[in-house]
């Protein structure tokens, strides 16, 4: 009877003791993602403003309104924080804001050299990167670019454009540093190609139907959610948040609620 009192108290204790730890490390866990994300209770978020399918508008005090703005939003009621909206009109400045410390989020095109100074969740969204060509091009398909004398302008620092950059080996490029630039080197130069992402090439088609897009496209730009480097458990929530966020559908639900269907896809 002794024993098996003894064992019982044993096996309560130890049921106890295991509980706390789990516990213990749960919590220090949330507590460290929180210090990491939001160490004053609010949770600062750097958004691009410049890609118009994720920042769709802005209400009247300026702030941000759209799909990336939206998942900020989710990721500061999750946390249980409040949300500050910081945005950016460049994305190396949105990049620096995280990588800083200044924000504990930023939401911009992920790229392995933006990798080197903060660190990616997977994507959420994708968007295909493709050409617009003058009507009578040569140039009749994707593999036709990468060619000796083919003479391509792409907005540099964009994330499509640093991919370029690695992996375009025989055609030039020539670097604007906006949208807007590269499409006045396209027509000023009269160049070969202009690189883009489709829904923004639509919108040049459109006012200049003398152009034609080329079918499929060269790459997928995948917008995701990154951290500060070292933020190792706020890496990890982010990723189970993405994970989460697209296998319950609040992705797909934001795409629908800003209109942007058929021009952003949920990312593989």
């Amino acid at each position: 009877m002794v024993r098996f009192l003894l064992g019982y108290i044993w096996q309560f204790l130890f049921t106890a003791l295991l509980t706390f730890s789990i516990n213990g490390w749960t919590q220090v866990s949330q507590n460290k993602i929180l210090q990491q994300l939001a160490p004053m209770g609010v949770l600062n978020a750097a958004i691009y403003t410049g890609n118009f399918l994720l920042v769709t508008g802005k209400n009247e005090d300026g702030t941000p309104l759209g799909v990336s703005p939206d998942m900020a939003a989710a990721i500061a009621q999750k946390l249980g924080v409040k949300l500050v909206l910081k945005p950016f009109s460049t994305q190396n400045e949105a990049v620096q804001a995280a990588s800083s410390g200044e924000c504990g989020i930023v939401l911009v095109g992920s790229d392995p050299a933006r990798a080197t100074y903060i660190d990616f969740a997977p994507a959420y969204v994708e968007i295909e990167a493709t050409y617009l060509v003058p009507e009578g091009s040569q140039l009749k398909q994707i593999s036709d670019f990468d060619q000796a004398g083919v003479r391509i302008a792409v907005f540099g620092v964009s994330a499509y454009g640093l991919w370029m950059e690695r992996h375009i080996k025989n055609a030039t490029l020539f670097k604007a540093d906006g949208l807007e630039s590269s499409l006045g080197l396209f027509m000023n130069q009269k160049l070969d190609a202009l690189a883009g992402l489709r829904p923004g090439l639509i919108t040049v088609q459109k006012k200049y139907p003398n152009y034609k897009m080329i079918d499929g496209y060269f790459m997928t730009v995948q917008q995701a959610i990154a951290t500060k480097k070292g933020n190792n458990e706020a890496s990890e929530f982010l990723k189970d948040f993405i994970q989460e966020s697209k296998a319950s559908g609040l992705v797909d639900q934001l795409i629908a609620k800003h209109g942007v269907q058929g021009r952003l896809a949920v990312a593989k």
